[in-house]
């Protein structure tokens, strides 16, 4: 199972840049004018996990499968793209089919690069996005709303859209739909304001250490949970690297955190997401679910038949795995549970599904 995030934000922000780096390749073009990314680009990038690794030496795995999450590269959006500006339509097409959004910001001073303002203002540029957003999700609730002329939508969907449409008309954060309404209604809804977001300040090597005014104000507004600091250019220099360099670079830089490294943690955390673990012999896989996925849906992503078929699942906890260093081992601590098909998955779980053909 993959999570999508989508790089938003306005042209010539650093997207396309901050794209290769995470993906680790040079796939999407970077230069300096508008909306040089027309198309998305899309890269998969395996989930760094030291988990996975000590779970496959115990296991004596032949090899070892990170999960993995996608980064979508998606074109610049400018002022009255709801409306068909720059490449609006396509931009925001783009965002539905996201999970979440990476919304990355200038938040330096340059001469050097072209910019679609005068002056450098990071929560401008964010409201401006955000704004197209609220604006496509508008003309979406009132179509939908006229179409239920023919009573299309139940009663849940219809008080939904009236509900979000209320949020906009009325200046009330949109997000507040997340805690009266069931995630499928909001799912089904597709609505663009609604989906998580990560605001990355993508500052120049200077600011990166020591931060400047514009990462300061966007950490006051969006509030430091929600906020990533990083610096394309560097994290590209930093991918070029062989290991040992690499982390000598970041000791001497004062980097703690590859930028890669700080979206996944971010992503998890704003998605809720968890891994489990399956792991014989042949292999050891790491999977991503969404907290409080029951034992039976965490057998789908698996395969369809773990999930028709589903009777119990082995359940060991990854601490207990490696204390007793071995599936037998475990089992003879009498530390293995068998699970139902109700029992909520936890982070770390090693999981063995047994089920019927």
């Amino acid at each position: 199972m993959s999570f999508k995030c989508g790089i938003v934000g306005l042209p010539n922000v650093g997207k396309s840049t901050l794209f290769n780096a995470l993906i680790q390749s040079k796939k999407a073009e970077t230069a300096n004018f508008p909306f040089c990314t027309i198309d998305p680009n899309i890269g998969n990038v395996s989930v760094p996990d030291k988990r996975l690794n000590f779970i496959s030496n115990i296991s004596k795995s032949e090899k070892a499968v990170n999960a993995v999450i996608s980064f979508v590269d998606i074109a610049g959006l400018v002022k009255g793209a709801s409306k068909g500006e720059g490449l609006g339509n396509k931009f925001l097409s783009h965002i539905r089919e996201v999970d979440a959004i990476i919304h990355l910001t200038r938040c330096f001073e340059s001469e050097k690069i072209q910019n679609v303002h005068e002056s450098v203002d990071p929560i401008r540029d964010i409201e401006i996005v955000e704004t197209e957003m609220l604006l496509a999700d508008l003309e979406s609730i009132q179509k939908r709303l006229e179409k239920n002329k023919k009573k299309t939508l139940d009663e849940d969907q219809l008080k939904m859209l009236n509900d979000a449409l209320n949020c906009i008309n009325n200046n009330i954060d949109i997000s507040s739909l997340l805690e009266r309404h069931e995630k499928k209604q909001l799912d089904f809804s597709g609505l663009l304001s609604i989906k998580p977001k990560i605001y990355v300040c993508n500052v120049d090597e200077n600011g990166l250490v020591k931060g400047n005014k514009h990462v300061d104000a966007c950490l006051k507004k969006y509030g430091k949970n929600n906020v990533i600091v990083i610096c394309a250019e560097i994290e590209n220099q930093i991918i070029e690297l062989d290991p040992k360099d690499r982390k000598y670079f970041m000791t001497e830089s004062g980097i703690r955190e590859t930028g890669l490294d700080l979206l996944i943690k971010t992503g998890y955390k704003i998605l809720k997401l968890v891994t489990f673990f399956t792991t014989t012999p042949k292999e050891t896989r790491a999977w991503t679910i969404s907290k409080q996925c029951k034992a039976i849906k965490a057998a789908g992503i698996i395969h369809s038949d773990f999930e028709k078929g589903f009777i119990k699942a082995e359940t060991i906890s990854y601490d207990d795995f490696v204390f007793y260093k071995g599936y037998n081992e475990v089992k003879n601590a009498g530390k293995l549970r068998l699970e139902g098909k109700d029992y909520i998955v936890l982070d770390g779980d090693i999981l063995l599904f047994r089920f019927n053909t």
